[in-house]
This record gives structure tokens, C-alpha cells and sequence, in this order.
């Protein structure tokens, strides 16, 4: 069973681990390939490009100018340590044990606009790149187009090789899990959904639905759950499974 989550924004590299069994990510060359499209911009036109703040565009200027093969120990930090954003808090990674991050390191994985996909430890530099920049490249007018089927090729493969039920569990926000072409990929997928009570309704509240996809990870992790029934099991922040709302490969968690 493989668990699909999308990156974070905010990154914090001055963590520290003790986990050696670190790897490179599957697709550096065309990272790098990449990386030559993106430093062509100046601050100014990334700022438009990725409609973020002359702040954040120059911070990020300065990354990918630095950004350089090969990886190392030195120069590169395991993928699911560094990421910081709300899945990442909810995941809360460095509470985990080693056991735990060697199970996730077999069956999640990170889907990612500058590295295609990457397991749980392997190396990344600093970036910010979403999936869904319009970003024009040998293969295309967009990461979408630049990744083609690579991503997908990598998603079967590593549903092959994880642990227990071949099946996807989608954790992912739409815009990344775009990336992976449904039409060319040969196991289920099912995607948890979370809802909060809200004015009489359920709704999906993004900042909360982002804690809880968070939270699901850390639990088939923990309970190192390796059939896709068993996540309806899920309880934690008082989110349980909603028969009634769920569909056959959409499952609803409500609270």
C-alpha cells in the first residue's frame, strides 16, 4: 500500500537527523534540467511566474542559483524532514522512531514540481516550485507536460514494491495529484476526504483537511496498516469514518 502527499511550502534545513539510510531522488537530471530553465528568470519574473512576493522571489532566486549536482550529506537534506507546512506538523516526523520512517520510506511518497517524486529520505536542496506553474520547458508549457508519464511510471513502481494491499492512498491536493495520469496507472486508488460540521453542512475546510491528511499518514505509519480497509479505522482529532457520505473510492471522515 503507497501513501501520496504533496509537498510544503515552507521548509526549515537546519533540522538535524540521525537516519543514514538516506538515497537521491529518481529524476535529478531533469531536476537540474529544470533548475536551467528557472535561473534564466530574474527576481522579478519569477515573482510572476510563481505569483509570490519580491521577498520570496528573491529568496528563491538565490536557491536555484545555488542549486547544484551532486547531492550529498553536506550539501542536501532527507525530503520528509525539511518540509514544514500543515500535513508536514500533523506527520510530526521527528516523533517518529526509526522503524516508523523506514516504513514510510517504503510506502509513502512526495510528489513534487522540481523532483517528480520522492521517497521519505531522499536528498533534496532548498526549492519552491508547485506543480502547477505554468513554467514553459523542452517538453511543454507546464510541469504537467514537462513530467509526462515519469511520475506515474515511479507511483507503479513503488506500489509494486510497498508492503501488503497493492493499492494508492491519495493524501494529495488536486493540483499535485494531477501529476499522475489515472489512465496509465495499474492499482486502485482511494482518497480519504475530511469534512468539519459547518453552518448545518459538512464541509472541507482546507487548513483543517490538511492537518487530517497529515494525521492519517502518521497513523497507517504507526500502525504500519498495509490494507486499505483498515484507514477507516482512523479517529484521531475526533475524525471518523462516514459511511453515508463515502463512496466507493472517495471515503468521507467526519467530525
Amino acid at each position: 500500500m503507497l501513501i501520496v502527499i504533496s509537498p510544503a511550502k515552507s521548509l526549515d534545513f537546519s533540522v538535524q537527523t540521525n537516519i543514514k539510510t538516506n538515497s537521491v531522488p529518481p529524476f535529478l537530471n531533469d531536476s537540474n534540467t529544470l533548475v536551467n530553465e528557472l535561473i534564466k528568470f530574474h527576481p522579478e519574473d519569477l515573482s510572476k511566474l510563481m505569483n509570490i512576493s519580491a521577498k520570496l522571489a528573491e529568496l528563491n532566486y538565490e536557491r536555484f542559483i545555488k542549486w547544484h549536482l551532486p547531492f550529498t550529506n553536506e550539501n542536501a537534506k532527507p525530503a520528509l524532514f525539511v518540509f514544514k507546512g500543515d500535513v508536514y506538523q500533523s506527520l510530526d516526523i521527528q516523533s517518529l522512531n526509526e522503524e516508523d520512517v523506514l516504513f514510510a520510506n517504503q510506502n509513502l511518497r512526495i510528489l513534487s514540481g522540481l523532483y517528480g517524486v520522492l521517497k521519505p529520505l531522499d536528498l533534496i536542496q532548498e526549492y519552491r516550485l508547485e506543480m502547477g506553474t505554468k513554467l514553459g520547458n523542452p517538453h511543454g508549457k507546464n510541469l504537467y507536460e514537462f513530467w509526462g508519464d515519469k511520475i506515474t511510471g515511479e507511483i507503479n513502481k513503488a506500489i509494486k514494491q510497498s508492503s501488503g494491499e497493492k493499492v494508492l492512498i491519495n493524501l494529495a491536493s488536486n493540483e499535485y495529484f494531477k501529476s499522475i495520469q489515472k489512465r496509465k496507472l495499474n492499482y486502485e486508488v482511494i482518497t480519504p476526504v475530511f469534512k468539519d460540521y459547518k453552518n448545518g453542512q459538512y464541509k472541507i475546510i482546507s487548513f483543517y483537511a490538511k492537518k487530517a491528511r497529515g494525521l492519517m499518514s502518521r497513523f497507517i505509519i504507526q500502525n504500519r496498516i498495509e490494507k486499505a480497509e483498515e484507514i477507516k479505522a482512523f479517529n484521531l482529532a475526533d475524525y471518523h469514518y462516514n459511511e453515508e457520505l463515502s463512496k466507493d473510492k472517495e471515503w468521507v471522515f467526519t467530525r
